[in-house]
């Protein structure tokens, strides 16, 4: 068998923590038990929404003999996306500058691979999505890391601005953030975008904004949701529906253009040419004939918020530190003790399965993923109790 090429075992390098935790975590050889509590990843925990399996069933009959042939973005799914994007984002989005594509994992690929030249610098800011630096070293350029601020967990702007170089193309951001939940606000984002407008100017091309909106309808307290496009002209909108509508497994997204963008015309062909060197990186026929009615869609947002109160509620009262994120369907609580990967395996004991903060660059946190139903939560309850207890037993409390 031939040995994996210096860039594959480069690349791997950059998912060595995620890669263990599939492959070799004591979740991965218990994932499959039925009654464990599983708080590891966003992945379903109920049946999927009827209306999703009903707008699949009535597309699936086709109305012409090219129904299922190669697709392209249908022109039926980009006016669709357009029109949602004028509606959301008060900007007169054009359908030619929407691509469909499988979910956002295949967009984010095809934007950096359109924008990034080898020895390019990306920024991203951590803690951080775990496949940004692994795609930014497939697409030949250097990552750079960005601590965003420790209190707050917005971004430090200083910080940004002091990893610019003149070899800096793009910085990926995501927003509400997945880990820590937090939204970047609209004043954020408008000096991010002088910042970056001013740089740019500097070096004498533009740096790309990819924004990575794939949590931005699962929004908190009825929040609202201010996407970088709306202050900085050179940003890839990205986003994906298994969000939203809890179908991780049906791989739907896209890239949009905004119509500030300046010579998008230019960038039309550069994305599909990049949408066909990653393996044709558009989603299926199926899915895109039903983009109408699945657009419409959505998971009940007001449940993820009651099972995220309820979580925050009594994970504090038992003692643990826990922030209330303000989107995404995650919690970010503080590990009890310092070594968070430790305290994983405590909570295993108890059958209760979350993800270490150090697969998230969040050493000494972890993550519990709110798509858990009701009865997981309410059975995993007495685990996260006898965690916390064990480590005040043994004295380890406070050392994190």
């Amino acid at each position: 068998m031939a040995a994996p090429s210096g860039r594959m075992r480069s690349i791997s390098a950059t998912i060595q923590p995620v890669f263990e935790f599939f492959s070799q975590s004591t979740w991965a050889r218990r994932q499959a038990e039925p009654n464990i509590c599983d708080f590891t990843f966003g992945n379903p925990h109920e049946m999927p929404l009827e209306d999703f399996s009903r707008a699949l069933a009535t597309w699936s009959k086709p109305q012409h003999e090219l129904w299922y042939a190669y697709p392209d973005s249908m022109p039926s799914a980009r006016a669709v996306v357009a029109s949602t994007l004028r509606q959301l984002r008060g900007m007169p989005f054009e359908d030619a500058d929407i691509f469909l594509t499988n979910g956002a994992f295949a967009a984010l690929k095809v934007a950096l691979d359109v924008v990034t030249d080898p020895g390019d610098e990306v920024i991203f800011l951590t803690p951080p999505w775990f496949f940004y630096e692994m795609l930014i070293v497939a697409a030949g350029g250097k990552p750079v890391r960005v601590t965003v601020d420790s209190t707050t967990f917005d971004i430090d702007l200083d910080a940004v601005a002091a990893a610019i170089t003149e070899r800096t193309r793009a910085i990926i951001v995501n927003s509400p953030n997945n880990p820590t939940g937090k939204i970047y606000p609209p004043e954020t984002l408008q000096a991010l975008g002088s910042l970056l407008s001013d740089a740019s100017v500097r070096n004498q091309r533009p740096i790309y904004l990819i924004s990575d909106e794939a949590y931005s309808r699962i929004l908190y307290e009825g929040r609202d949701y201010t996407s970088p496009a709306a202050y900085y002209p050179n940003t890839f909108v990205i986003y994906t529906y298994g969000k939203t509508l809890l179908t991780p497994g049906q791989r739907l997204g896209y890239i949009a253009l905004p119509p500030t963008m300046p010579g998008r015309e230019e960038l039309r062909n550069g994305v599909f040419l990049a949408q066909a060197m990653n393996g044709y990186a558009i989603p299926n026929a199926l899915l895109q004939h039903a983009l109408a009615d699945l657009e419409k869609l959505s998971i009940d947002i007001e449940h993820l918020q009651r099972k995220r109160d309820t979580l925050v509620a009594t994970l504090r009262e038992m003692g643990y530190s826990v922030h209330v994120p303000e989107g995404t369907f995650y919690l970010l609580p503080r590990s009890p003790i310092a070594d968070d990967v430790a305290f994983i395996e405590q909570l295993a004991e108890q059958d209760v399965f979350c993800l270490p903060g150090a697969v998230v660059e969040m050493p000494g946190y972890f993550r519990i993923s709110l798509t858990a139903n009701d009865d997981m939560i309410t059975r995993s309850l007495p685990g996260f109790a006898a965690a916390i207890e064990h480590a005040h037993s043994t004295g380890a409390v406070g050392d994190a």
